[in-house]
């Protein structure tokens, strides 16, 4: 857990969706400083199934020594952000840093994906994210520090990264866009920068990492946080994995990772649709690969031949020998994406 540094007390921040998960992770991080935050978020009454509400997150963030504003917000609904806008200028005399968080996904393809999801998706990621942005930016431009931050990933028009959720990228995409254009349109009076936030156990500190970092004086341009090497390894792999590798392959492999980026990771090669990510593996791994962190990134991008890699101890593998050599076939394959 990074350490409190006081810079964001007294401060502002308006963030959408901040009734739980990344949204008031970052809240929770920056009443510790002693921050005013705006909970803009839908959640007023207890969901079946997700835990939170404003009213919940408000009272965490006034015992983590912060200030709360929860405002009933659907980013959908333009009246409601001005409403709420309004609140928060009243209450707290401004806005100092807006935090673009609501977001809404549907991980399907193009003939699987409703018309509705279709609407739900735009509305809340790239017309949420403007509208918010737009309402916001006359109240910002008024602090002495202003920032907006979107939760966003970085523009990368591989074919990869659309072609399993063809709607839901160019959505996200939408919220990158917003930064690079707002970026530039509002340089030198507002900072607006993105943050795609590490999946996993340490997804908290990633982004409160970067809320931090988003306060220093003089910060103007616009940067969206990339994953580290690891995890952006498995994000490649996760987009290149297809039914045919999964056909063919029928192997699920554990990666024990060791030094700065170590933890349990995998790549599910035998359930449909395939898989990759942090963690243990769905099902019992087939074969158990050890190794260091910086050396599977190596291997994983061509700069380290698996079969070296195993006769010079780098590489420890336990389980199906036959499947190890399947998945050195597909390195092979995959080392021009990577």
């Amino acid at each position: 857990m990074l350490p409190n540094t006081g810079k964001l007390a007294g401060c502002t921040l308006f963030i959408t969706g901040a009734s739980r998960g990344i949204g008031k992770a970052i809240a929770l991080k920056a009443a510790k400083d002693g921050a005013n935050i705006v909970i803009a978020a839908k959640t007023a009454e207890p969901h079946p199934t997700l835990s939170g509400t404003i009213y919940t997150a408000a009272a965490e963030i006034e015992a983590a020594g912060g200030k709360a504003l929860p405002c009933v917000v659907n980013v959908r609904e333009e009246q409601q952000i001005i409403n709420a806008v309004e609140e928060a200028v009243k209450t707290f005399g401004g806005i100092d840093i807006l935090v673009n968080n609501a977001s809404a996904i549907s991980l399907t393809g193009t003939l699987e994906t409703e018309t509705k999801k279709v609407n739900l998706m735009m509305d809340v990621n790239v017309r949420g994210t403007y509208l918010t942005s737009k309402t916001c930016l006359p109240h910002l431009r008024k602090s002495k520090n202003p920032h907006i931050l979107n939760l966003s990933p970085p523009m990368n028009l591989n074919p990869m990264w659309f072609k399993n959720h063809c709607a839901y990228t160019i959505s996200k995409y939408g919220m990158s866009m917003c930064v690079l254009g707002m970026a530039e349109e509002f340089r030198g009076e507002v900072a607006v920068n993105a943050l795609w936030p590490k999946t996993g156990g340490s997804q908290a500190v990633k982004e409160e990492k970067k809320l931090s970092e988003s306060h220093q004086e003089g910060s103007e341009s616009a940067a969206a946080t990339l994953l580290s090497p690891v995890a952006e390894t498995f994000r490649v792999i996760q987009g290149a994995i297809t039914e045919e590798y999964v056909r063919t392959t029928q192997g699920i492999f554990q990666f024990e990772l060791s030094g700065d980026e170590g933890g349990t990771w995998y790549i599910d090669l035998k359930t449909k649709g395939g898989n990759a990510g942090s963690g243990k593996p769905p099902l019992k791994a087939d074969v158990v690969m050890s190794m260091s962190s910086t050396d599977f990134v190596k291997m994983f991008t061509g700069k380290l031949k698996p079969t070296l890699a195993f006769m010079t101890g780098k590489l420890r593998i336990k389980g199906n020998m036959a499947l190890a050599i399947k998945l050195e076939k597909m390195l092979t394959q995959l080392n021009s994406k990577l």
